[in-house]
């Protein structure tokens, strides 16, 4: 019983694998296309998308092509977190009313936060997109302003802690204000008139406009090196992308 058993899990890794592999290899000719709109002027900066809707679920995509670097790197930047120098870089792209980018918030992140990120080995990079209407597109005007406070992270911590299981939760301004409170956004006031910024709305739509010339359609997103993964994958998955960058990286 225990050889079937180990026999089982043995084929249903290796059909994983295959699955995956299959998915890589549909989606390659996607990929190509970032090596043209690498040659655009930096700025705000975006990805690619592999899957066919705005909501990527468990199906993994992962490629490696001749994909541009597309890490900020601005020790500056108050959307990321980890060390500037760190080996690798985790990018994601994600939406603020998308269940699953709340699933790799609440479930992944923390772990991954702690494994990689704390320890130098890895630097997160966030990107917001607006897939979901006018409360994704003030929610990331709302992320920014938290991060214009240095209140981030913690910001999108309350706020995706919150999200439903299912489906895309509204954000109106109240709500939104709340989760910067909850956040420790010290300047409230000046959180709530930032919500109406000309350049945080600006900043947004950048980002968004930038995001659609990658031709990203699903969140959340990542890319690491030359390896692109869509949807809230398990830690495990996350894990093995990383490990294996790190070790290209010290090769």
């Amino acid at each position: 019983m225990h050889d079937a058993a180990s026999r089982v899990r043995e084929l249903e890794s290796r059909v994983r694998r295959w699955r995956v592999i299959s998915a890589a290899l549909a989606t390659l000719t996607v990929f190509l296309g970032i090596v043209l709109v690498g040659q655009m002027t930096s700025g705000q900066r975006g990805i690619t998308s592999t899957t066919p809707g705005p909501d990527a679920s468990a199906t993994a995509d992962s490629s490696r092509s001749a994909i541009p670097d597309l890490a900020r790197r601005d020790p500056d930047d108050p959307m990321a977190l980890g060390a500037v120098d760190a080996p690798i870089v985790l990018i994601e792209w994600a939406d603020y009313r998308c269940p699953y980018c709340a699933a790799f918030a609440n479930h992944m992140l923390p772990s991954l936060i702690q494994e990689y990120i704390d320890t130098g080995l890895v630097r997160y990079e966030f990107n917001d997109v607006v897939f979901f209407g006018d409360d994704s597109f003030t929610g990331a005007v709302a992320g920014r302003a938290a991060a214009a406070q240095g209140r981030f992270h913690e910001f999108m911590t309350a706020l995706y802690a919150a999200a439903p299981e299912s489906g895309h939760p509204d954000l109106p301004r109240s709500t939104l204000i709340g989760f910067a409170e909850e956040a420790g956004v010290p300047d409230l006031e000046r959180f709530t008139s930032d919500l109406d910024s000309a350049e945080l709305h600006g900043a947004v739509s950048a980002s968004a406009a930038y995001a659609q010339q990658l031709g990203v359609t699903s969140v959340p997103f990542f890319l690491v090196g030359d390896t692109a993964v869509a949807g809230a994958q398990p830690i495990e998955t996350f894990r093995q992308l990383l490990d294996e960058q790190l070790a290209e990286a010290a090769g």
